[in-house]
């Protein structure tokens, strides 16, 4: 079974399209990313998936449920982190986890869960005299109360620090491991790189492409560069009339090669390895970041946000 699927799904708002015909399978235990610029429509989608808006057109399934005729079944076993979230009551850590974890009518011990997320030292104080990124943990804490089926995580990294971000990584693959489905949304995209199974980019409320990472860069064409030191010069080797090679260059003794095909590489060694003496060889794949840009080419950042219109 699909822990969501979508069909067609999509959200105006006055002449803003901000999700256009979405169709998009996440699986049963699977760590999905959902990247995009401002404006991509990564939250409203995230608003659809619970209800919190209604489709102008298409439909929702959220673990085997209608998301607009099961709504309250289907939080019940959902875990949300969402962006921005503050507290403001006079409440300790521990007693806004105790709070969440009445409401939901778990048996989770709220001591255990903020020693996961790194804040047992902190669980007497004011929720609202900590820092964003405690705040942040807290949060997470709540999002994990009753073991939820899904996990919807929006730019969970906001304000944590490395040791933040680290604990968050664990937590997320250990829930994956025990079956749990994450989806979270995030610009920060080695966070995305570091724990995701596949990735879906968003740009001006489409989806543009769906992989795995290494799927992605094979559909870019696979480009590398192969960084060859030598022990002199490596110039006239006749790199450059190489299948699959785009272009050649020579730094002191360093030969770069950018190449297309993945396959190339290994003819680009052998050839120079014929001619001259290889002491050292570097590849690089194409980053995430270039992936990022490619797909969607500076995307909405400069468009009214969503959040703007929806007001």
């Amino acid at each position: 079974m699909a822990a969501i699927r979508t069909k067609g799904l999509t959200k105006r708002f006055g002449d803003v399209v901000a999700v256009d015909d979405l169709n998009l399978t996440i699986e049963e235990g699977e760590v999905f990313g959902f990247l995009g610029p401002n404006g991509a429509g990564k939250s409203t989608t995230i608003n659809l998936l619970l209800d919190f808006i209604r489709p102008t057109e298409g439909s929702v399934e959220v673990l085997g449920r209608d998301a607009q005729t099961n709504p309250e079944a289907i939080r019940q076993r959902v875990g949300v982190l969402p962006e921005g979230y503050g507290f403001d009551d006079p409440l300790t850590g521990r007693e806004y986890l105790s709070w969440a974890i009445r409401t939901k009518r778990a048996d989770d011990d709220a001591d255990d869960l903020l020693d996961l997320v790194g804040l047992a030292d902190d669980a007497d104080r004011l929720a609202g005299d900590y820092s964003k990124g405690m705040q942040q943990r807290l949060a997470f804490a709540i999002a994990l109360v009753d073991d939820p089926d899904l996990l919807i995580l929006d730019e969970p990294s906001t304000g944590l620090d490395p040791n933040g971000i680290q604990q968050l990584r664990d937590v997320v693959r250990e829930r994956a491991a025990g079956g749990t489905t994450v989806f979270f949304s995030s610009h920060i995209l080695s966070e995305v790189e570091a724990v995701s199974d596949r990735v879906g980019v968003m740009n001006e409320g489409e989806l543009v492409a769906v992989d795995s990472i290494e799927g992605l860069r094979e559909s870019a064409g696979g480009h590398a560069t192969l960084h060859l030191d030598c022990a002199s010069s490596p110039t006239g080797l006749g790199v450059d009339a190489l299948a699959g090679v785009a272009g050649t260059s020579v730094e002191d003794r360093t030969l770069v090669v950018d190449c297309t095909d993945p396959t190339a590489k290994v003819d680009v060694v052998t050839h120079v390895a014929e001619r001259a003496t290889v002491e050292d060889i570097r590849s690089e794949t194409v980053s995430l970041e270039t992936l990022f840009n490619d797909l969607t080419a500076g995307g909405r950042d400069d468009a009214r946000p969503v959040e703007e219109v929806q007001q």
